[in-house]
């Protein structure tokens, strides 16, 4: 499987923007709408985007790191690594979708959030990683590597934003789920 460089950013960058305007969304409904739970070991929505705050902050550090130290310019191709591309697609939201355990500590769960200051900061990650992707077009996401959140692995660049962005579209579905319910 080859992606071109460009398609795979802009498909990346509509998944994120998608996200954005999703959040933003929740700032007309109530606090109590956004803290609520199907049941106490389930997430809320609020949850559901701490979650993701969680790892952006590990995330968007990582790859800017590795994006401002890579001497790789511009690749038109990205090849997926086998590893990389089974944890990006398994992590696609599907019907049917069994639910993943997370790490303890990216597990909101119990903590007492502030419901505007998550949304901020959920807001404030996806532009910065609207930027990253931006940069991204411009490197090879082939060769330049990540480490991820399960030490000792690394990630080519194009996996490890592929991995992100199906990781945060998977609990956006999520919080919609429970908007619904």
């Amino acid at each position: 499987m080859v992606f071109k460089t460009e398609q795979l950013i802009e498909e990346l960058k509509q998944y994120v923007n998608s996200h954005i305007k999703f959040v933003q969304s929740l700032n007309e409904l109530s606090e109590d709408d956004l803290q609520r739970k199907k049941d106490m070991k389930s997430w809320s929505v609020v949850e559901c985007l701490e979650h993701l705050n969680m790892y952006a902050v590990f995330y968007n550090e990582e790859i800017q790191k590795q994006l401002q130290n890579s001497r790789y310019h511009k690749s038109e191709i990205f090849r997926p690594g086998y590893l990389g591309n089974k944890f990006a697609v398994d992590m696609l939201p599907k019907k049917g979708m069994k639910t993943m355990n997370t790490f303890k500590s990216k597990n909101p769960i119990y903590s007492r959030l502030n419901t505007k200051e998550v949304i901020a900061n959920f807001l404030k990650n996806q532009k910065k990683l609207l930027e990253l992707l931006e940069e991204a077009k411009q490197k090879d996401l082939t060769k330049i590597k990540t480490a991820i959140t399960l030490p000792l692995l690394k990630l080519r660049l194009g996996d490890t934003l592929r991995f992100v962005i199906h990781h945060n579209e998977r609990h956006i579905v999520q919080a919609q789920k429970v908007l619904k319910n």
